[in-house]
């Protein structure tokens, strides 16, 4: 079992930054693929981004690419998300995600361990 804890939610202004970080613990943190996904009022859970085991390969949402960076440090047992040039339209709950295969899917019910999800406000 895995326990996911995300911190580093919060209000910032449109084009601001924020750094979300995912605290893994419970079993092998390194074991599977590990990204986010979000959700904003109203709306259905969406993909932001995935990140692989060795970090080396990611993937991104359209709506995110350029602005986002993935990234994870097995050492520490965490996940990164930098959010730069955010915008109103990235306002959601940004929930971490980790799985036990190495394949980086899109689809948030092929991702094993959620956490509880941190609020992310972007004002205009």
């Amino acid at each position: 079992q895995v326990q996911l804890v995300e911190s580093g939610g919060g209000l910032v202004q449109a084009g601001g930054s924020l750094r979300l970080s995912c605290a893994a613990s419970g079993r092998t943190f390194s074991s599977g693929a590990m990204g986010w996904f979000r959700q904003a009022p109203g709306k259905e859970r969406e993909f932001v981004a995935v990140v692989s085991r060795s970090g080396g390969s990611t993937r991104y949402a359209d709506s995110v690419k350029g602005r986002f960076t993935i990234s994870r440090d097995n050492a520490k047992n965490t996940v990164y998300l930098q959010m730069n040039s955010l915008k109103p339209e990235d306002t959601a709950v940004y929930f971490c995600v980790a799985r036990d295969g190495p394949t980086l899917y899109v689809t948030p019910t092929e991702y094993d361990y959620w956490g509880q999800g941190t609020q992310v406000t972007v004002s205009t």
